[in-house]
């Protein structure tokens, strides 16, 4: 290793293109392509190609119009290859970036100016950029055919580059040097970037071919409604979002509304996402019953809905955090060169009458670090920022899905996991509200979760390589403390639950103190709500300030965990090294403040991503008790199949356990009740003779509300089509769970419901007690001729009996007990002759 070297001083008067210090550099004794610098002049010739050829398309506007496709939108089809052929031309770029820093350093060390070094690859740059610009003009035109002018440069600069990476290998130019390196790149990235262009060919067939691909535009980009264009630009105005200028620069003029907003893409939009979520969530169930199964079901349902995308986001923060040590790296090396008189590592190769450098000199120059450090940067924020988009929009459509996943499970909902006290109305909200956005929040931090604990190893390993053992003290500090964070973090969460209970609690009670101000100011209780207001309000607080300092010891553990650590990690350093390994540099200890900093993120993250994963974990929990909880059910065979021996069945619903009675009608009668009786009868048994006039049917049906015994056995009724079918026994004998059982709200142990929808869909509405703005008497009677022997009875008959004989003819009473008004309820159903016999409510089907 030789120590100061420096690079030869040269004159500016001295400049060619081959330099003037060689003088075989313009000699073809052995060959042009032996030839150094004819090698890299024949790498022009495709660039100039190029320019030449595409310039005159780019300034005249040939196909700018469509003839084939014909979109609303000021935005572009994507080619095949689209994001492909823009990641391939970024890498071209900074790779071309690359060749002209090594010729500018390889070229200092020679006595004249060598510019085919470096002028080649920027005109390589120019091309680059021509090539996207162009390709970019002719996607959004939709006019393929004018890419054959990138074909043909591709095909040029691969051959070119190919042959130049041969001849390099033949003179013994191996990997040490980097020119060498760099040309097999190019080669690598001009053969990638024909290839993608053959693709356009054979994909769209706008050559070669007798019929070219008809293209059918996306339906958003044909929808004027539309002006969310992040799905359909190109990849640099993706990172960038350059297309947003629109909005922003509207924004500066009016206030940006929903109507300059405009409509949501459909990929966008909550039922797409939602069927999404359903086919995963339908391909878990198949493969068991859900209760059985736990949260991993809703886990792997939602891996396989929105796992690319979060996989997505995740790579681009591993990217990001990579790159961000590249900043440590390269300030510790652009301190090291300004404080070293060591300006090359090893002396350049002088091969083919040029020099050629290694990649470590090339790495030890200040002004190379600079620009790497700048591109480095540059490029992490793209990928913090990309990753940032990918799981906040992830987090949002998963938040939607599962909101309308939640919305059409509660129409399908049974009523016993109501009634029985399984789900409860607060428990439906609190899943809507509170548990979507833990899940939305947990894909939000799903990538700072994978990525820290690869940030932390790397960060410590490469404190390591910079101090030594004394770096694994201070990440023993930082892993002591840990702990102590997280203890603080729970405490933090749990007073502020704690605090947002009792501030629910103050202003229910304050909601109630208003409501009732009237009763409270007649009763004079104005001092006990206020005394309960105010003890809510002390312990609510109570609890603020104990949140406000956990906030305030969280902020100083966040901010001095880190100091701390490197006070540890110095102190240490000097102390326990030897006075011969002692290095404690500026280029050492620049690096390592840089290091710790980037470690400041992870540490002041973890307390909030433990938390928020553990919120998700209760969430998936609470939403597979939910969406395993028992549906509807639904009928298989929409149309009734009615057996020919089937006809007595509609009395058997005396053989029920209910041991109701059912009768049916078709218009109001005032006859007798037998005659009734035996002219519904005949017509029950013809009108189920036929097929079509059967409504529903059950057969041999057993239902429960709970796992147990059934609370419905041996079920066998026919119901008609239009007319009225009313089930009459006392209370609590089953009435309304045989409705139930037929809509499905019952769980069915066995037996089978049909029903025919060949007439007309099923509806459901609940019967309440209800009144005529009438006297009682009229209630009862209903504009009826009163039976004098019969019209005491009934009022006995319906519990009405304390105290009728003195409000039976009230016009202006005030019932205040609701007994009374659901008993006359009651006696209102049972007060015609028709119905005499009933000592008990009523429930009514009307099949239309």
């Amino acid at each position: 290793m030789m120590r100061g070297y420096r690079p030869t001083p040269v004159s500016n008067s001295t400049l060619s293109f081959c330099g003037t210090d060689n003088s075989s550099a313009y000699k073809v004794d052995n060959g042009l392509l032996n030839n150094g610098c004819f090698l890299d002049a024949l790498g022009v010739v495709p660039h100039v190609f190029l320019l030449f050829s595409t310039f005159p398309i780019l300034f005249i506007g040939w196909g700018s119009q469509s003839s084939k496709v014909h979109i609303h939108h000021s935005t572009w089809l994507h080619f095949p290859g689209h994001n492909l052929r823009w990641l391939l031309t970024t890498v071209l770029l900074f790779v071309l970036v690359c060749e002209i820093a090594e010729g500018i350093v390889s070229d200092g060390f020679n006595q004249s100016r060598h510019l085919h070094l470096y002028m080649p690859a920027g005109l390589g740059i120019l091309a680059a950029i021509t090539s996207i610009v162009y390709y970019h003009n002719i996607e959004t035109s939709n006019f393929p055919k004018l890419l054959i002018a990138l074909l043909i440069y591709w095909t040029l600069a691969f051959i070119t580059k190919t042959i130049k990476f041969v001849k390099y290998d033949d003179h013994g130019i191996g990997l040490r040097q980097l020119r060498f390196c760099i040309t097999g790149l190019l080669a690598l990235l001009y053969g990638l970037l024909l290839g993608v262009e053959v693709n356009v060919i054979l994909r769209r067939r706008y050559m070669w071919f007798p019929y070219p691909t008809e293209v059918k535009p996306p339906d958003d980009l044909q929808d004027l409604g539309v002006r969310f264009q992040q799905p359909f630009v190109n990849l640099l105005s993706k990172s960038t979002y350059w297309w947003m200028n629109t909005f922003i620069t509207s924004a500066h003029k009016r206030p940006i509304d929903l109507k300059t907003i405009g409509k949501l893409p459909i990929s966008m939009r909550a039922l797409t996402n939602y069927q999404r979520l359903r086919k995963a969530f339908d391909a878990q169930m198949e493969d068991g019953p859900v209760p059985l199964k736990g949260s991993r079901w809703i886990w792997r349902s939602l891996r396989q809905a929105f796992g690319r995308p979060l996989v997505l986001s995740i790579t681009f923060r591993f990217m990001a955090d990579l790159l961000g040590f590249a900043g440590p790296l390269c300030i510790s090396g652009i301190v090291h060169h300004i404080s070293s008189d060591n300006h090359s590592a090893l002396p350049p190769v002088k091969l083919l009458g040029v020099h050629f450098i290694s990649s470590e000199a090339f790495l030890a120059n200040a002004y190379v670090l600079a620009v790497l450090l700048f591109l480095a940067l540059l490029l992490q924020r793209t990928f913090l920022q990309a990753s940032y988009y990918v799981a906040i929009e992830t987090g949002i459509k998963l938040r939607g899905a599962i909101q309308t996943k939640i919305y059409n499970k509660i129409m399908r909902l049974c009523t016993s996991n109501m009634s029985m006290g399984d789900m409860t109305t607060a428990q439906i909200c609190s899943l809507v509200a509170r548990d979507t956005n833990h899940l939305m929040w947990f894909f939000f931090l799903c990538p700072n979760l994978w990525a820290m604990p690869v940030q932390i190893v790397i960060g410590v390993l490469l404190l390591y390589s910079l101090l030594g053992v004394s770096a694994l003290i201070g990440a023993t500090v930082i892993a002591v403390l840990a702990p102590l964070q997280y203890f603080v973090a729970t405490r933090l969460s749990r007073a502020q639950k704690s605090t947002l209970e009792y501030t629910s609690e103050r202003l229910k009670k304050t909601n109630e103190l208003l409501r009732g101000i009237k009763l409270l100011k007649l009763y004079a209780w104005e001092h006990i709500f206020r005394s309960s207001v105010e003890e809510t309000r002390r312990q609510e607080l109570t609890n603020l300030r104990t949140f406000a300092l956990y906030t305030s010891l969280s902020i100083f553990m966040n901010a001095a965990i880190p100091i701390a650590a490197v006070l540890t990690i110095f102190v240490v350093h000097v102390h326990v090294q030897s006075a011969t390994d002692f290095d404690l540099s500026p280029a050492v200890a620049f690096g390592s403040l840089s290091l710790f900093h980037i470690l400041v993120t992870p540490l002041f993250l973890l307390s909030s991503v433990l938390h928020s994963t553990v919120k998700a974990l209760v969430s998936v929990q609470k939403l597979s008790e939910f969406l395993g909880s028992t549906e509807i059910e639904t009928d298989q065979d929409p149309i009734v199949q009615t057996p020919a021996n089937n006809n007595g069945n509609i009395k058997s619903v005396y053989a029920l356990q209910l041991q109701a009675k059912l009768v049916n009608r078709k218009n109001k009668t005032k006859q007798d009740v037998n005659r009734n009786f035996e002219q519904h009868d005949q017509e029950m048994t013809a009108s189920v003779a036929q097929e079509d006039e059967v409504c529903i049917k059950i057969i041999n049906g057993f239902f429960t509300w709970t796992q147990g015994c059934p609370t419905l056995t041996n079920i066998d009724i026919k119901v008609p089509f239009g007319q009225l079918t009313m089930i009459v026994g006392q209370v609590g004998c089953g009435k309304s769970s045989l409705l139930l059982a037929a809509l499905g709200e019952m769980q069915k142990i066995s037996g089978n419901i049909t029903w025919n929808r060949k007439r007309g869909s099923v509806a459901y509405a609940s019967q309440r007690p209800w009144l005529l703005n009438a006297t009682v008497e009229e209630n009862i009677l209903f504009d009826m001729a009163p039976n004098e022997k019969r019209y005491p009875a009934h009022p006995c008959n319906s519990l009405m009996c304390p105290g009728f004989l003195l409000v039976q003819s009230c016009e202006r009473c005030v019932w205040m007990k609701t007994d009374a008004h659901t008993a006359l309820h009651k006696h209102n159903g049972s007060c015609c002759r028709f119905y005499s016999q009933s000592r008990g409510a009523s429930n009514m089907v009307l099949s239309a």
